[in-house]
């Protein structure tokens, strides 16, 4: 099946969104705290898939929706207030139950990585919270993404070993 995306709507596979440092984020020593960094990661997964189309009203109806499993960050450079920050979130992986996204947070004025935050969620049946197979619309429209992220992590053959190959 061939999804062709609607022109009305965001990119499905990629995302970005800008806003400012609010006070409130910030610890003790003036720096965003560590859990905001997550916090940012959901809403603007929550605003792409509202914007791509495929938010509650699109998961709803279909029994299902998100949630967060798992949550890796690394951070490279600490935000302040007054900071304006870019999110991208990128879909790598939608496959089964399992949807992987990574978030980079850059300083918005001059590029600078702040942090990276790879999420791996799953779709869940909202009568039971059980975890079930993703929407088959959603795992065609990432399969282009999925096979990329599978094959970068799939190790290559040795040096003086053949490739492995898959019947």
């Amino acid at each position: 099946m061939t999804v062709i995306p609607d022109p009305e709507r965001a990119n499905p596979l990629e995302f970005t969104m800008r806003w400012p440092v609010r006070g409130y984020e910030l610890d003790s020593r003036g720096h965003v705290n560590n859990a905001v960094y997550l916090s940012w990661a959901e809403e603007i997964a929550t605003a792409h898939a509202e914007a791509a189309g495929y938010g509650r009203e699109w998961s709803e109806p279909r029994g299902g929706g998100w949630v967060v499993r798992r949550t890796e960050i690394t951070y490279h450079q600490p935000a302040v207030y007054g900071d304006e920050v870019e999110l991208t979130v990128k879909v790598e992986l939608v496959k089964g139950a399992r949807g992987v996204r990574r978030t980079s947070i850059r300083r918005a004025p001059d590029g600078e990585l702040l942090a990276e935050v790879l999420t791996e969620w799953v779709w869940v049946r909202l009568s039971d919270g059980r975890p079930t197979q993703v929407p088959r619309e959603l795992v065609d429209l990432a399969a282009a993404a999925t096979a990329a992220t599978i094959a970068r992590r799939r190790p290559g053959p040795r040096a003086g070993q053949p490739a492995q190959t898959r019947d």
